[in-house]
């Protein structure tokens, strides 16, 4: 089957390397890709916002089968790009709908949905500057802390934890008024703040039946001990020790089969990934956000722990037969810690060499490059989050001290990870 992948970070990497193993891929094509993309199949320049380009690509080179990676060209509507095209019509497509990736696109949309279908989520109002001034009086009188979210895609920055009035007000006024996060903060989206932990659980789903797959747990906070500035995150672990059965059985039962059934019942077209971020209160599961893709970091984790052929559950997922798929996941735990470079997430240097990449990282450890590019023949950093290192353990605590083991024979100047990924679980 002729597999077209879009995206470049290490999230596509994970996918391509999965892809690349199943028996279905013949010829893998990655759009942009990156260097390590490129020894799993062909990288093409193809602008992934070029919808035209997308589809030219597809019908000159027959392709069989749309994997999207990241979630801009879901928002977009990508897939109802292809299911207007006559010639477009019969690719495998995995990713949902316009409409169906507004649970990721629209923070307000989700809210309403969850609120439609009785699924727990923190309460919220929701604001634009047709009612600024109903807002800011809201916000002097709500809790503390309070939760700002710009409502559309903020490339994972558009959310605000505020701790007194003050403050909420003046986010709330930068983010409407001042335009701060773009188009994404003309609507805000008011929250209550939720004491717990948090945690990544996944769907595959054909808009009927789904399947889980591993949950994970990510670290968004650039310093150890979870402190400093929030980041696209600095590594993730799977399984989660807290998702007990009877946690997981409690996020099926009241959040992803009512997810699933709602957007069946609302003929929403939705065949591909969920992402559900949860945080545990009290031992019971609260939707803080979904996303329409996988995550990243998390994929570098639940991906390898999948022991199905990926493309096999696609196959499935397009043709609406995922309830007769058993998912078999991997027992040991995997970890993966991400390298960046130095200053992010703020500003940050781009084209410094990496060393190290081609080393033997053996049978327990995965080396996926998210930020780079070949310059001169040479692999150069072209990114904040550089490459991250996925390795497997009979616990947590053994398969981060692997992947801490392996990024030590990797080097490139400036280049700073977490030591503590995992640090609640040793």
């Amino acid at each position: 089957m002729r597999i077209l992948l879009l995206g470049s970070g290490g999230r596509e990497h994970a996918l391509a390397w999965k892809i690349n193993q199943s028996v279905w891929t013949n010829p893998l094509y990655i759009a942009p890709g990156n260097p390590g993309t490129a020894r799993l199949g062909k990288n093409v320049a193809i602008d992934i916002s070029d919808f035209d380009a997308i589809g030219k690509f597809c019908i000159d080179e027959k392709i069989e089968m749309v994997v999207v990676g990241p979630e801009e060209p879901l928002v977009n509507g990508l897939c109802d790009y292809f299911n207007e095209k006559e010639e477009l019509q019969n690719i495998y497509f995995v990713g949902p709908s316009k409409q169906g990736a507004m649970l990721e696109g629209s923070k307000a949309f989700a809210k309403a949905f969850m609120q439609r279908h009785n699924i727990p989520t923190a309460g919220y109002r929701e604001f634009t500057l047709e009612n600024y001034e109903e807002g800011v009086a809201y916000l002097q009188e709500h809790s503390l802390p309070i939760v700002l979210k710009a409502d559309g895609l903020a490339a994972g920055k558009g959310v605000v934890i505020c701790h007194n009035h003050v403050e909420a007000i003046a986010e709330f006024e930068l983010m409407i008024q001042q335009s701060k996060f773009g188009d994404a903060s003309k609507k805000v989206v008011v929250e209550e703040f939720l004491e717990g932990i948090e945690l990544s659980v996944f769907a595959l789903t054909d808009g009927q039946h789904y399947i889980l797959l591993p949950e994970a747990k990510d670290y968004k906070r650039i310093g150890e001990g979870d402190t400093g500035l929030n980041t696209g995150g600095m590594g993730a672990v799977s399984p989660v020790p807290f998702a007990t059965a009877d946690f997981m059985k409690k996020v099926e039962e009241q959040v992803v089969k009512p997810t699933i059934n709602g957007l069946y019942e609302e003929k929403i077209n939705y065949k591909g990934f969920v992402f559900f971020g949860l945080i545990s209160v009290n031992d019971d599961p609260y939707v803080i956000e979904y996303n329409c893709r996988m995550g990243d970091p998390e994929t570098e984790v639940v991906i390898p722990r999948l022991k199905n052929d990926i493309v096999d559950l696609f196959v499935a997922t397009f043709n609406g037969e995922l309830d007769k798929v058993e998912l078999r996941a991997d027992p040991r735990s995997a970890v993966t810690v991400m390298a960046v470079s130095k200053g992010y997430p703020l500003a940050y240097q781009k084209g410094v060499e990496i060393k190290g990449l081609n080393e033997n990282f053996g049978k327990s450890s995965l080396l996926f490059q998210a930020g780079t590019k070949e310059k001169d023949g040479t692999i150069v950093t072209n990114g904040g989050r550089v490459l991250c290192i996925t390795s497997y353990g009979e616990n947590i605590d053994e398969a981060v001290n692997t992947s801490l083991d392996m990024l030590s024979y990797v080097q490139f100047d400036g280049m700073y990870y977490r030591n503590d990924i995992g640090y609640e679980f040793k």
